[in-house]
Formats: C-alpha cells, sequence, structure tokens
C-alpha cells in the first residue's frame, strides 16, 4: 500500500484532481461520481484530510465561510496517488444489508421476508434507473473511465435484483 494510504484517502487524492475542495464538496463530489459502487462516511473523509494534510499529500488553502478551508492536492499527493493507482487492488468484501438479514431469515416471518424483498427490489430498481442515466450522462461527456466503473455498478443491482426473485420466502 502506498505509504499507507487506504482506499478512501486514495479516492479523496484522486478527487482533488479536479482542483481544491472542502470537506463538504468532497463529500458531494464522491457521492456524485462514486458513490454508485464506493461509499464514504463524512466521518471518514473529515478524518482522512487531516491526515493527509499531516503526510503532506494536501495542503490547506484560506478559510472560506462558516470556516470551511478547501484542501489541494501537493505533488507529492500526486505522486502518492500514482503510486496507489500502481498497486494490486486489495481483496473485496461484500457488504449487504439484506442477504445478511436472510441469513437470519428463519427468524421471519413469510410476510416479512417478502416484504423486505419488495422494498429491496424497489430500492435496486430505482438504483439501477438511476445509475444507467448517470453512465449515460458520462459516455456523453466523454468519461469512458467513469462510464466503465458505472457499469459495474449496473451488474450489481441487475444480479442483486435476480437474486431477490429466488430469495426463499419461507
Amino acid at each position: 500500500m502506498a505509504e499507507g494510504l487506504n482506499a478512501t484517502a486514495a479516492a479523496l487524492l484522486g478527487l482533488l484532481h479536479e482542483g481544491p475542495m472542502t470537506g463538504g464538496q468532497l463529500m458531494a463530489s464522491a457521492e456524485k461520481r462514486l458513490g454508485s459502487y464506493w461509499s464514504m462516511t463524512r466521518s471518514q473523509v473529515y478524518r482522512e484530510l487531516p491526515a493527509l494534510a499531516e503526510m503532506g499529500y494536501v495542503k490547506l488553502g484560506k478559510p472560506g465561510p462558516r470556516a470551511s478551508q478547501p484542501y489541494s492536492i501537493t505533488p507529492a499527493g500526486k505522486r502518492v496517488f500514482a503510486r496507489w493507482l500502481s498497486e494490486a487492488p486489495s481483496t473485496e468484501s461484500i457488504r449487504n444489508p439484506v442477504a445478511l438479514r436472510v441469513a437470519f431469515g428463519g427468524h421471519y416471518s413469510a410476510s416479512a421476508l417478502r416484504d423486505m424483498y419488495t422494498k429491496a427490489t424497489q430500492a435496486h430498481n430505482d438504483a439501477l434507473s438511476d445509475i444507467r442515466e448517470q453512465a449515460k450522462q458520462a459516455k456523453t461527456d466523454g468519461d469512458n473511465y467513469g462510464a466503465a466503473a458505472l457499469e459495474f455498478a449496473v451488474g450489481y443491482h441487475k444480479a442483486a435484483l435476480a437474486w431477490l426473485k429466488s430469495a426463499p420466502t419461507k
């Protein structure tokens, strides 16, 4: 791992290649660009930014309204980000709250399971529709890499929908 750079820190550095941003702007950018397949919490962002500054990978700008401070990537940050990109990705882990509950499905009534599946199906259908629109826009904007990453999210939601159709109800 590039000098202790975790995936959240690397994602922040990647986003800062677009220009200086405050923590709130980074959260909004992460949600827009990465949220379909990678999640970051506000606490993760605000924990990583001071650590990145301490390591010399980002620098603080002048305070703005409501004491917000923009961060910008430094040359050292660009180098460590490039090293991170060259490393093999770590092994992924799947965390699906519906699958976790299904693992304990024997404790549910049949109607509660069906209700959970219905809500999850609707959520995946809504997400799939939104992500397809985002991918179409990314392609229109010439962002082939962003569109390719969004296709992962499309595949995920399609797989989740197929699984929900076959999940046991009792």
